[in-house]
């Protein structure tokens, strides 16, 4: 149940983020790509100032902050990639920044968030509830949370993508394939595009979100869940608010595994010259193993390229 108290994303809303965020930063690119012969297309989300699309989703719930919220400063849960989003807002906002990470977070995105000037506390994954600890943090600080995807202006900020991909191609896209952990981007981009179908791509074992859209509940992940290189696909559970707002506008959810992940990553480099982290090359991956549909008007979402070089280059090699 979504409580009473907690305000829903709106298109409104993610209409107005879209104009915010376009005064702050350019659009980012629309790239065309051939996939068995049928000519679609990538957002390159990868190319933002932090590397992926969570630069929207923090920058406009931090801007929405009242005077006296942005004075508590800001706690936010992340394995990366809304921990730099969060931290560049806060950085550019004046707003002290803590973010919750996971210890075995790759390093990269550790230094990055540092690097920003927020500070950290990490936790241990698996084994302590990073929802728990951040609400410790909250309560000790007297802060303000920023969920990573169960926040209506941070679902509000990353559906700013899809406003853009409507000016790029001059028209609606007929579907979203989208890399998927809890939820906030497959929102939003529901909001933005709502003649779309949205696509939601999780890790196998992962698929939170494709298992709840079937239950038509919150599904939490089970016990002893796979290992994947999918680092940012990994929350626990999505949440009511995400649920509420893709039930009966997303499709039947699906998987991908870590060699399909690292063939979609392969492939950008050769084929886009774009440096893709393993989750955001999930959409990719799902195209590429003809998971979904695509067409002519299909858009894939490259959502992140924070990872390391010597990772990458190991990847690369196969």
């Amino acid at each position: 149940m979504i409580r009473d108290d907690i305000r829903m994303p709106t298109r409104q809303g993610v209409l107005a983020a879209a104009d915010s965020i376009g005064r702050l930063l350019p659009p980012t690119p629309l790239l065309p790509v051939e996939i068995d012969g049928v000519r679609c297309h990538v957002k390159a989300e990868s190319l933002q100032p932090v590397g992926a699309f969570k630069i929207r989703g923090g920058w406009w719930r931090l801007s929405n902050l009242t005077d006296e919220e942005k004075a508590r400063g800001v706690v936010a849960v992340s394995s990366g990639n809304h921990a730099q989003g969060v931290a560049w807002a806060a950085r550019r906002l004046g707003i002290k920044a803590t973010i919750v990470m996971p210890r075995n977070a790759p390093e990269v995105k550790l230094e990055a968030t540092r690097a920003l000037g927020a500070d950290i506390v990490l936790y241990d994954r698996p084994g302590e509830d990073r929802d728990e600890v951040a609400a410790r943090e909250v309560e000790r600080r007297g802060a303000v949370l920023v969920h990573a995807f169960g926040d209506p202006w941070v679902i509000e900020g990353q559906g700013s993508a899809g406003v853009e991909i409507e000016a790029q191609l001059g028209r609606s896209p007929s579907r979203l394939v989208v890399c998927c952990g809890g939820g906030g981007l497959a929102a939003g981009l529901a909001l933005a595009c709502p003649d779309s179908a949205i696509h939601v791509v999780e890790p196998v074992g992962w698929d939170m979100v494709g298992q709840a859209l079937e239950a038509g509940e919150v599904v939490r992940v089970g016990e002893n869940p796979p290992v994947t290189v999918c680092d940012a696909l990994q929350p626990d559970a999505t949440k009511p608010i995400n649920l509420s707002v893709l039930q009966g506008r997303a499709e039947p959810g699906v998987t991908v595994t870590d060699e399909e992940v690292r063939a979609a990553q392969r492939f950008a480099f050769a084929r886009l010259n774009l440096v893709a982290e393993p989750g955001g090359a999930a959409g990719l991956a799902a195209a590429l193993a003809n998971k979904v549909p695509i067409d002519a008007d299909t858009v894939i979402m490259l959502t992140g390229g924070n990872t390391d070089a010597a990772s990458f280059a190991e990847m690369l090699r196969g």
